[in-house]
């Protein structure tokens, strides 16, 4: 024993500490409540890695499939005239287009009114005036056409709606649209709000339920008319092809109008959201850290227990040539067994939970028949997860260092554990 612990202590782990540190995660009868500290912190780890990846796989979810409507509904860029009206947005548009990094370019007509169907009651609306030719490139309407078709859009006196206002104003294809603005016709008695009946050509679910609610595609020329503008348009959108890169993309894209222009980028328009949501994912992630911490402090409770019990265990070994460095070791082998473990399962539980998280979500609603996603609420039809293996792993690496930590001081106690005080009564 002498010679292996010497050798062992060369080599690293040796195979007789392997052989102690297992025979130490067997529980016995003496050792029994020692075992169930021992259970309850790999259970505390497992959960905590689960409850980490789920949640910030979610959260990650959340902010992708935000992002990803939020951009493909607005553009990256907005351009809007200051001293004169795009009224020669035609020739404006190519010169756009020419810039590089420039995906494409649309006009829009843009303005709040009232929509009404059948129904009594009625319900607000963000009227758009786009051409056939840009609303197909807006592949996120195009894609998600649930009911209906766009095509001959600018030819047909039609709108498409979203699937929200279709349900909440009891309409579908064909049935008639009363759009109401405030901004009509000016007469001696004042101003007269403008209505006019339009027919809904196209239904689409773009699965953000706010833009579903509130969304009416008009062609552009019938918007110009309606809300009165000739053949001005409001404001210019840039799609880019990287939409991270518009910082330096505004520059270049203003030089290219060649006039006086106010613009506004995406992460302007939606910084108090998207800071919101990473904000939530930090303090969600330090909350949640705090269970594998817990986890981690039972491993110190016992281990401290195990190397109480296993006093004159450890002290033959030392008689026998152990080095206080083996010692060291043999504990440190029996707490991290219960961190691997532990880790290992939460993410393969995790990682389980976020791929299948749309039939948990279905599951859960059938059995408690309550809606536990409300579209209404969180604006997103279903609930998202996305894994980033980065981020899980880190997740991972930081179970299995507090777990390291955790094995350090009851580790140390063991090692410094006098054989001769340990065996004076023996």
């Amino acid at each position: 024993m002498s010679t292996r612990a010497r050798s062992g202590s060369r080599s690293g782990f040796s195979s007789y500490e392997w052989m102690i540190a297992f025979r130490y995660m067997l529980p016995n009868r003496k050792q029994m409540f020692t075992s169930i500290i021992s259970i309850i912190s790999l259970i505390g780890i497992m959960l905590g890695v689960f409850a980490l990846i789920v949640v910030m796989a979610v959260m990650n979810g959340f902010r992708t499939e935000l992002l990803d409507r939020i951009l493909g509904m607005n553009g990256h860029l907005v351009i809007q005239a200051i001293d004169s009206d795009f009224t020669d947005y035609n020739s404006l548009i190519p010169r756009i287009e020419s810039v590089d990094g420039v995906k494409f370019a649309l006009p829009v007509v843009e303005g709040q009114a009232l929509a009404q169907g059948d129904a009594t009651g009625g319900t607000g609306a963000l009227v758009r005036g786009v051409r056939e030719t840009d609303l197909d490139k807006l592949t996120t309407v195009t894609k998600n056409i649930k009911f209906g078709s766009l095509e001959n859009f600018d030819k047909q006196d039609g709108v498409a709606i979203g699937s929200g206002m279709a349900e909440k104003l009891g309409l579908s294809v064909g049935s008639d649209i009363r759009i109401i603005t405030p901004d009509g016709d000016v007469t001696p008695f004042g101003v007269n709000p403008r209505v006019k009946a339009y027919k809904v050509t196209a239904i689409f679910t773009v699965g953000m339920s706010e833009y579903d609610t509130i969304f009416v595609f008009m062609p552009l020329k019938e918007a110009q008319a309606f809300f009165n503008l000739g053949n001005k348009v409001q404001s210019l959108e840039i799609f880019l092809n990287n939409p991270d890169a518009v910082s330096s993309m505004t520059p270049e894209v203003e030089k290219a109008v060649g006039r006086q222009v106010y613009s506004i980028d995406w992460r302007s328009r939606n910084q108090a959201f998207f800071s919101a949501l990473q904000v939530e994912r930090n303090v969600m992630f330090f909350i949640l850290s705090l269970i594998v911490l817990v986890a981690a402090l039972n491993i110190i409770s016992g281990l401290i227990m195990l190397v109480k019990d296993k006093g004159h265990d450890i002290a033959i070994l030392r008689t026998m040539g152990a080095k206080q460095s083996a010692v060291m070791r043999i504990f440190i082998m029996t707490g991290m067994v219960i961190g691997v473990i532990g880790t290992i399962f939460g993410l393969l539980l995790g990682v389980l939970t976020c791929e299948n998280i749309g039939h948990i979500q279905d599951f859960v609603s059938w059995l408690f028949n309550v809606d536990v996603f409300n579209p209404q609420l969180y604006f997103l039809t279903k609930l998202p997860a996305r894994l980033e293996w980065g981020q899980t792993l880190m997740v991972v690496f930081m179970a299995l260092f507090l777990s390291f930590l955790a094995t350090l001081i009851p580790a140390w106690r063991a090692a410094k554990l006098d054989p001769v005080q340990a065996l004076r009564y023996e």
